[in-house]
């Protein structure tokens, strides 16, 4: 394609501003990654002024197409960007890494331009996946581009994303890697070695395009055959220069991570600003998105419909209550790790296909694209088995740094799994997701909760986790019965109660159980569902301690980290201490029965820790 002289020196020379207000900003801050966001100004100069199609006045525009700034270190370059676009006061670009400022260290969503918080790197491509699903969802024609460091591609969720992309056949999605060949410390692992770097990639079924990530034409050639391939992506391959366009930094080690001082900054800008072009004809304008399209209203999802005593798996309630949400919101959609016959929500494919994607066992990718898919409006329920979910670990981290509004459920939680062994039982499931303050943590106990849950963690805005069970569990509540996030139940109470039993899920069923026992031989305690983890409902937590006079916890979890955790976090303020049963060993296979007693948590455990027998 030959592309017109007058645009080729336009871009230039905004490519030329970004890398000067890059050096501006992080000397100004004194720190920061000015040499990587010298590297990649002319790509993306080429792609926001020439080829993505956005209102920059409007940047959540649901027809526009999306970038993410999957190196985030890079972040100064993508805040130079948009005030080159118009949106953000070219002036403020020295506020960048201020407490008092948006513009971040790595880019976080508190900027209306930013769909996914990163600087973990690895984690843009899994949620550009997920963009892309979305534009399919909705029919939408925009494209999504994710620009990525040549040093970052050592990570295997790139490559988890890589296939995953070429598996749903995703040619609206575009990588862009900045080959600049220096690392952190040292080159990266493959160098300039462009042809290895094609050949990786046309692997995995990309279509791979190398390129001078420094020619201008080149640049925009590469958007144009990205734009034109059918059928699967595209990744340009782009070979750069770290530091380029400053003799003193370009192409040269050492310089990762370092701002330059003042008197550099002036030797930079008199050396960029020699490389200023003579400008002919107009400036290039920012192609416009389509018009925006409503989305379809959901309705009110439909009620549960069980009987009291009816054994139903949370984990199949799970899948139920999904279909149901599927019918009712269209935003709903969930993903898979390979395990929906597991997990149940196969019920969700049966019903919804086009809104089910499979991710195989590739579980940091799934969850990737779980944060792409909510970013752009969507509702993504990913599930698999609750101890794969600690692959995923750094995504969850970031999604809660982003808020995006995931709901994660995992299964086959605990040692009440059984015979598959230890591998197999999430045990510190909770510690894991509650350590983030703005994650919802769920535990459901019967069919009803569970339904009921689905419907709340569906509405409340944010990450949300929501645990579910492998055996069958009795159903306890009248289909009627409310579950607010926050809230909790009190299913046993009398006025001669002598202790407090906080169960949930499988120990729930014990807690009832030994409550019964302890009944039989005339000793009344308190039974509460902890439904709700986090938050957690601490005056009712304090009001029953106070009352009964102690308090238990009974839960398939680690000691750490679990219900005996949060329940002691959130009494201590009234000065009550709490005796918590758990898991405190390394299980192993067995039958449920077997194992909950074995290691502590049965109802004969809680009957001895009730009347104080070892």
């Amino acid at each position: 394609m030959q592309v017109e002289a007058s645009l080729l020196s336009s871009l230039k020379n905004i490519a030329t501003r970004l890398r000067k207000e890059s050096i501006r900003a992080t000397t100004a801050s004194a720190s920061g990654h000015p040499t990587t966001c010298m590297s990649a100004a002319d790509l993306m100069a080429a792609l926001f002024f020439a080829e993505m199609r956005f209102d920059p006045k409007n940047p959540k525009h649901p027809e526009a197409d999306r970038f993410i700034m999957s190196k985030g270190h890079a972040a100064p370059l993508l805040y130079a960007m948009w005030a080159e676009a118009g949106l953000i006061p070219r002036q403020q670009l020295t506020d960048l890494r201020l407490f008092t400022s948006n513009l971040e260290g790595h880019p976080t969503p508190r900027l209306s331009f930013v769909d996914v918080a990163t600087g973990s790197l690895g984690q843009g491509l899994p949620a550009g996946i997920g963009c892309a699903l979305n534009a399919r969802r909705i029919g939408s024609p925009y494209r999504t581009y994710v620009l990525m460091g040549d040093g970052e591609t050592a990570e295997g969720s790139v490559w988890e994303a890589a296939a995953s992309g070429h598996f749903h056949k995703l040619d609206n999605l575009c990588a862009i890697v900045d080959v600049n060949a220096l690392g952190q410390s040292r080159a990266t692992e493959l160098g300039h070695d462009m042809d290895t770097h094609r050949v990786r990639w046309a692997a995995f079924g990309w279509h791979a395009i190398v390129i001078d990530g420094h020619d201008m034409e080149e640049i925009l050639n590469a958007y144009k055959s990205a734009r034109d391939t059918k059928g699967k992506p595209t990744a340009i391959l782009a070979r750069t220069l770290k530091g380029k366009g400053v003799s003193f930094t370009e192409g040269l080690p050492n310089w990762h991570g370092k701002a330059m001082t003042k008197e550099q900054m002036q030797k930079a800008f008199d050396e960029l600003d020699v490389q200023v072009v003579t400008e002919t004809g107009a400036k290039p304008k920012i192609p416009s998105p389509p018009a925006e399209r409503p989305e379809p209203k959901p309705r009110e999802m439909a009620p549960p419909d069980y009987k009291i005593g009816d054994l139903v798996a949370t984990r199949e309630a799970y899948g139920v209550a999904l279909a149901k949400l599927g019918d009712a919101d269209p935003r709903a959609v969930a993903l898979d790790a390979d395990v929906k016959n597991s997990t149940f929500s196969d019920k969700f494919e049966a019903k919804h296909p086009d809104r089910f994607y499979e991710f195989f066992i590739a579980e940091q990718v799934m969850v990737g694209a779980a944060m792409g898919l909510a970013a752009r409006g969507a509702i993504p329920f990913p599930a698999t088995f609750a101890a794969f979910y600690t692959r995923a670990a750094d995504f969850i981290r970031m999604a809660a740094i982003g808020g995006n509004n995931i709901k994660l459920a995992g299964s086959h939680a605990g040692v009440s799994i059984g015979e598959d062994g230890p591998s197999q039982m999430a045990l510190e499931d909770f510690a894991m997701f509650t350590a983030q303050p703005n994650f919802v943590a769920l535990y459901p106990s019967d069919a009803v909760s569970t339904e009921r849950l689905i419907a709340e963690a569906a509405a409340v805005q944010g990450p949300v986790y929501i645990r579910t069970s492998r055996p069958k569990t009795p159903v306890i509540y009248d289909n009627n019965e409310k579950f607010p996030i926050g809230g909790l139940k009190v299913v046993r109470k009398s006025a001669k109660d002598t202790a407090t039993v906080i169960g949930a899920g499988i120990t729930l069923v014990e807690a009832i159980k030994a409550h019964d026992e302890l009944k039989a031989k005339g000793i009344s305690v308190r039974v509460i569902d902890l439904y709700s983890v986090q938050p957690i409902d601490a005056a009712s937590l304090i009001e029953a301690g106070n009352e009964t006079g102690r308090l238990i916890t009974v839960e398939d979890h680690y000691i750490s980290g679990g219900l005996g955790d949060a329940v002691a976090r959130a009494v201590a303020p009234a000065g009550l201490t709490v005796t918590r049963l758990a898991v405190l060993e390394i299980p192993r296979s067995g039958t449920p029965e077997e194992l909950v007693d074995k290691f502590g948590i049965s109802a004969r455990h809680i009957v001895n820790a009730v009347t104080n027998k070892k």
